[in-house]
């Protein structure tokens, strides 16, 4: 997959930015490409998701009234989403510091990217843009329980920092907010937004026989590596938000004291205690481990 450069793509890189980070997101700058663009990547994605993405994310998608209408308005998406949750969406130039990023979400501000991948990147962008910040992310900020689940990692997260432990809170947000996967009445469902805003991940993380699909687990997950370039061998599985907010309620401190001394996971393991939803073949990978 080619990675963009965003040099080229990314207009925004010599705005003026604020103390934490944040810029004028200037929505009246964007181009009739631009929006185009959005509509394009929102309408292929809303005819994919449609079966295949939780109903709380579904359901919020209508409250926000995000549309395949252009680039939302920040400003206005955050007023909407401010009466339902207390979060608002904070435009940025690209990934933040570490600690800026975990100040915003403890302060319930999602930090958001400003630019839209360029056409040649339609299907993949490694650096975050609006569509997979705005689109993947922010409808399930207008759920009270996963809006307090944001809320309570970013207050996690300077823990982290302090005890050295940023690589194992780092897979828990990987394998939830950006890949996570939730038990429904229907089957399994995407909620991680890395998923969302991918039509071909979309599939393939449901469908697809290659990757595991694994019940999630605390500490399982904080010592599982992953890969960004690629889709993922192993899927974690929650049974509900509420499950995932009470985990993030522990006290990390023995778990990081803990994980400290255990061995990583590679992405495709699985290891004993593991509750296996599908087992993989991971013949997408070994292909591609072939070609290559």
């Amino acid at each position: 997959m080619a990675v963009a450069d965003t040099r080229e793509t990314n207009r925004y890189l010599s705005a003026r930015r604020n103390p934490d980070f944040t810029i004028d997101q200037d929505w009246a700058s964007y181009s009739r490409a631009e929006h185009d663009r959005w509509d394009r990547l929102f309408h292929r994605s809303q005819a994919v998701l449609r079966e295949r993405a939780c109903d709380e994310f579904l359901a919020a998608m209508d409250t926000l009234q995000l549309s395949e209408a252009g680039i939302p308005d920040m400003m206005k998406l955050s007023d909407r989403l401010e009466t339902i949750t207390g979060w608002r969406v904070v435009p940025v130039v690209e990934l933040v510091p570490d600690d800026v990023f975990f100040s915003h979400l403890a302060n319930r501000r999602f930090p958001a990217g400003a630019f839209i991948r360029p056409e040649s990147q339609m299907d993949y962008l490694e650096e975050p843009d609006i569509f997979h910040d705005v689109f993947g992310h922010v409808p399930l900020l207008a759920n009270p329980v996963f809006a307090d689940f944001m809320q309570a990692y970013g207050k996690g997260g300077q823990r982290a920092l302090d005890l050295g432990c940023l690589k194992n809170l780092a897979r828990l947000y990987w394998y939830t907010v950006e890949f996570g996967l939730i038990r429904a009445p229907e089957g399994l469902r995407i909620f991680g937004a890395g998923i969302m805003s991918s039509v071909t991940e979309s599939v393939f993380a449901l469908e697809d026989g290659s990757p595991h699909r694994v019940a999630f687990d605390l500490e399982r997950v904080m010592r599982t590596n992953y890969i960004i370039d690629d889709f993922q061998q192993t899927y974690f599985v929650i049974d509900s938000f509420q499950s995932l907010l009470d985990d993030c309620y522990r006290d990390f401190g023995p778990i990081y004291e803990w994980i400290g001394k255990a061995s990583d996971i590679a992405p495709d393991q699985l290891v004993d205690g593991d509750k296996v939803v599908n087992r993989g073949t991971l013949g997408y990978f070994k292909d591609k481990s072939r070609e290559g």
